[in-house]
């Protein structure tokens, strides 16, 4: 088998309109890559990269390749996700046993909020509960996470549970100590503080330990990081970024000090890197935590059916061969830019 065309195409999908408040041209600003990656063989895989990546200089460098002769795990997006595509279809084997042995056939995941007014993210949480969601992640700030978590906990229960990620703008860990400690005395459900204060000072984030319970989460992207911050004693748990061979080491690291991660190969995505994520969930073992996969949150994931829509906060891992999902041509078209 060879590769003998990528076509790429960027698509702008409009987030559902809580979050379009907030970010009204991001859609438009940084479109998402598709590719289809065609073989000789009439086998077709698709692909979804990030957020305004653009690889028309990679693309060339596949033409001629066996699918079948490249270390699928070592690849990156949006080839990975292709690549393990044609395999699998070729195989007639889904995604997630190509890449190891099931450990669960649904995977938990976050409902998500970008930063909004205390009010909004109240409202949101009221939705995502009412929807099965069991866990809150949002973008959080110091001036009123407090606030936030009163509202989200009258809004949507006491056990609805909200992972706080402030992207490093809490900044010091006595700015933490202070904003942990109100939220502890106040009895909030609060899953995690992840990355509370800007990467890359473990020493800073395994004092903050011994001064808090909440737990600490880096957000990581490679073993070797997972494998300081664990030495350093600067984590409770993890959220894992990556390919899939990175998050498949580091979350095998963390697990060899009885650590859960949770897994954010998707992100804000559309439906195929949210097929991708969910068969890599399904097979690392301590991937217990729900996962940052989040393609529900645009108005179309542009797959046919919807075979990826959340049930009571779970996906369903795909079992046809492949990713185990398929395009919807017409969606692809209506908002290609």
């Amino acid at each position: 088998m060879k590769i003998t065309k990528i076509a790429t195409m960027h698509v702008a999908v409009p987030y559902i309109p809580a979050i379009r408040k907030y970010r009204p041209t991001e859609h438009t600003d940084t479109p998402i890559l598709l590719i289809k990656m065609y073989t000789d063989e009439g086998i077709v895989g698709v692909g979804e990269g990030e957020r305004g990546q653009d690889v028309e200089a990679l693309a060339p460098q596949w033409i001629g390749r066996d699918p079948f002769k490249v270390n699928l795990r070592e690849t990156h997006p949006p080839f990975q996700t292709a690549l393990y595509d044609i395999v699998g279809k070729a195989l007639a084997l889904p995604v997630w046993r190509l890449m190891g042995d099931m450990v669960r056939d649904k995977v938990a995941v976050n409902y998500w909020s970008c930063y909004m007014a205390p009010e909004d993210t109240a409202r949101e949480a009221e939705v995502a509960v009412k929807q099965g969601y069991k866990t809150h992640k949002l973008k959080a700030r110091p001036w009123d996470i407090v606030r936030q978590a009163e509202l989200i906990t009258k809004a949507a229960g006491p056990d609805y549970a909200i992972i706080v990620d402030p992207n490093g703008t809490f900044e010091t860990p006595a700015a933490t100590v202070r904003i942990a400690r109100e939220l502890e005395e106040r009895g909030y459900n609060i899953q995690c503080f992840e990355d509370p204060i800007p990467k890359g000072h473990d020493k800073q984030l395994a004092l903050m330990r011994q001064k808090f319970n909440i737990p600490i989460a880096p957000h990581l992207g490679q073993p070797l990081d997972v494998l300081e911050a664990l030495k350093a004693g600067a984590a409770d748990m993890f959220n894992l970024s990556g390919n899939f061979d990175s998050v498949y080491r580091s979350a095998a690291l963390a697990d060899a000090e009885g650590l859960p991660v949770w897994i954010q190969i998707a992100g804000l995505s559309l439906g195929v890197a949210a097929a991708f994520a969910t068969h890599a969930c399904a097979v690392i073992r301590n991937a217990i935590l729900p996962a940052d996969t989040l393609h529900f949150l645009r108005e179309d994931d542009l797959l046919l059916e919807h075979p990826l829509d959340p049930k009571d906060g779970y996906l369903e891992v795909p079992q046809g061969p492949g990713l185990g999902v398929e395009l919807d041509e017409r969606a692809v078209e209506r908002f290609q830019v």
